[in-house]
């Protein structure tokens, strides 16, 4: 990995993986610093995962975790007690290196010269310049001076802020637009459910972010820290200013494993795995392939989750396999699902049962898993009932299968942008921020009550482009979003029963009748042809012919 010095006794970096502690230690670092949160990408280890491989070579290892937008001056007192009081050489790291350089600059900021401070970040490749300012005035990011400005600045890169860009552009080709994230890869996230079952394979659903921005976008390389709405302003990592004419913000949802007792101690190893993380996704496809017989269970949080159908297609995939290897009697599946049902729109539950009887899979309703024990492979559950008091419930595995509980992400739910729930607060039908009438929303993030699925996104990103534009006087009417997503639930490989919705639950079917059995919804079952598709878009197999089910997202 790229270590960047910036003294004889700290050096910074980007993320740290577990298996990275080895080289660290061989480099001559002692000690490392971790000044991310949690649960920031879906890529990203838990520090309680870091904590534990730094210690096991030897190293010293501190969580100093600063919510994006909330640097504050303790902040950076605390960094240098810390350092102060750590073996040297130390080794801190935040997403990019930038919130830790950050600390270090402002930590140091009335014992060193600027001068010297600013030089020794440039020569690591940071640009601190937002510093000065800062101090400059009084600790607050001026806003009145940006980096840069653009027509519309599109606050997150996964398929939602993409397929926005990519409409925005259609309708509009002269617009200036800036989509802002500071991942370099861009990963098609549905397609981890099928490297849990062995379908795809891990590096199949990873690109290069530069390779799906639109032609024509400039894309911003860094974190979001904070939104100063009433200047027009986001400010970034390392304190830059960028400045908008409209606003569109749509940088998904946080996995917060921290909130099961014990998970993060435990995932990749004890039987613990989780598809919703990109490292972990082969780890479920290894316990699948090699439990012959014993407890599988597989756990859904309370709601909101992104893609509701995933806890599910996770055990329906596992089990077929069981079911064709013949190990299917041997094995004792168990879903363990915080809701009351099955599936929240009544009208396919009908067809997801055929599926459970023929697995067996024992459905365990309102249990709320909160704390596993990894090394002797039990798992506690909340269970909850109308007519008595909640109970534990110990449950023994020999595999589980884990999805997160998830809310939104640190940097918004502090955010001017919230509601008191923590998601960006819109008009269910424009996508329109209540309090804010330049600023829209959509994907995971958004306060609207529909499903949170990248068939969300499709839909939803042509509303907002389309609501630009009539805000910016290119169009006339508004549109509408009714609310419409969709769950392609793989039951089988190779089959799924398809879930289309919308607002209340109203079944919006996009398909053509000849692909549904029988004409109604609950027998929406067709063959998924078992290859990557590009997010957005879905094809299906039919009779040896491809057929686009969503229309182009413009």
């Amino acid at each position: 990995m790229d270590t960047k010095k910036l003294s004889d006794e700290l050096s910074v970096s980007a993320q740290v993986m577990p298996q990275d502690m080895a080289a660290l230690k061989q480099s001559g670092f002692r000690s490392i610093i971790c000044n991310r949160p949690d649960g920031e990408a879906a890529d990203q280890p838990s520090a309680r995962e870091l904590e534990l491989a730094a210690s096991s070579h030897g190293l010293e290892f501190v969580h100093q975790p600063v919510v994006a937008g909330k640097m504050s001056d303790d902040d950076a007192v605390q960094f240098a007690q810390t350092l102060k009081s750590l073996p040297k050489p130390t080794l801190a790291f935040c997403r990019t290196g930038t919130r830790s350089i950050s600390l270090w600059c402002l930590a140091n900021a009335s014992t060193q010269p600027l001068p010297a401070l600013l030089g020794a970040a440039k020569a690591a490749g940071y640009d601190m310049s937002g510093i000065v300012r800062r101090i400059a005035n009084g600790g607050r990011t001026p806003t009145r001076l940006p980096d840069a400005s653009y027509d519309v600045v599109i606050v997150g890169g996964g398929a939602a802020g993409i397929a926005c860009a990519s409409s925005l552009l259609a309708r509009a080709p002269d617009l200036d637009i800036a989509v802002i994230d500071p991942a370099d890869i861009h990963y098609y996230q549905p397609g981890w459910t099928m490297v849990g079952a062995g379908i795809f394979d891990a590096t199949s659903t990873v690109h290069t972010m530069a390779s799906v921005v639109p032609s024509g976008v400039t894309w911003i390389k860094a974190a979001v820290t904070a939104f100063e709405p009433a200047e027009n302003a986001v400010i970034l990592e390392g304190c830059r200013v960028v400045k908008y004419s409209r606003l569109v913000v749509c940088p998904g949802l946080k996995l917060d494993w921290e909130k099961v007792d014990g998970l993060t101690e435990t995932l990749g190893r004890n039987g613990v795995t989780s598809n919703y993380r990109f490292d972990l996704a082969p780890y479920t496809w290894k316990l699948v392939r090699s439990l012959k017989s014993g407890n599988a269970v597989f756990t859904q949080p309370p709601m909101p989750i992104k893609c509701a159908g995933a806890p599910q297609k996770a055990m329906y995939l596992s089990a077929d396999h069981w079911h064709r290897q013949g190990h299917l009697r041997g094995i004792d599946v168990g879903f363990y699902n915080a809701g009351g049902v099955l599936f929240g729109v009544a009208d396919y539950v009908p067809a997801l049962m055929e599926y459970v009887r023929k697995y067996d899979a024992k459905l365990k309703f309102q249990h709320d898993l909160v704390a596993i024990d990894g090394p002797d492979k039990k798992a506690y559950f909340t269970k909850t009932s109308a007519d008595g008091p909640a109970e534990t419930v110990e449950v023994q595995f020999d595999m589980i299968h884990v999805t997160p509980p998830q809310c939104a992400p640190d940097f918004i739910r502090v955010s001017p942008l919230a509601n008191a729930a923590g998601w960006v607060d819109v008009d269910d039908g424009t996508l329109r921020h209540k309090a804010y009438a330049n600023i829209w929303s959509l994907g995971d993030v958004c306060s609207a009550p529909n499903a949170k699925t990248a068939a969300a996104a499709r839909k939803q990103a042509p509303i907002v482009a389309e609501n630009i534009c009539v805000d910016l006087g290119l169009r006339a009417k508004q549109a509408v979003y009714d609310g419409y997503g969709a769950c392609p639930l793989t039951v089988e490989r190779g089959r799924i029963v398809l879930a289309e919705f919308g607002y209340g639950g109203k079944l919006l079917p996009s398909f053509p009748t000849f692909i549904l059995d029988g004409r109604k919804p609950t027998r929406a079952a067709w063959w998924l042809k078992e290859r990557v598709l590009p997010p957005i878009y879905w094809h299906a197999m039919l009779k040896g012919k491809e057929w686009m089910a969503a229309p182009d997202v413009r």
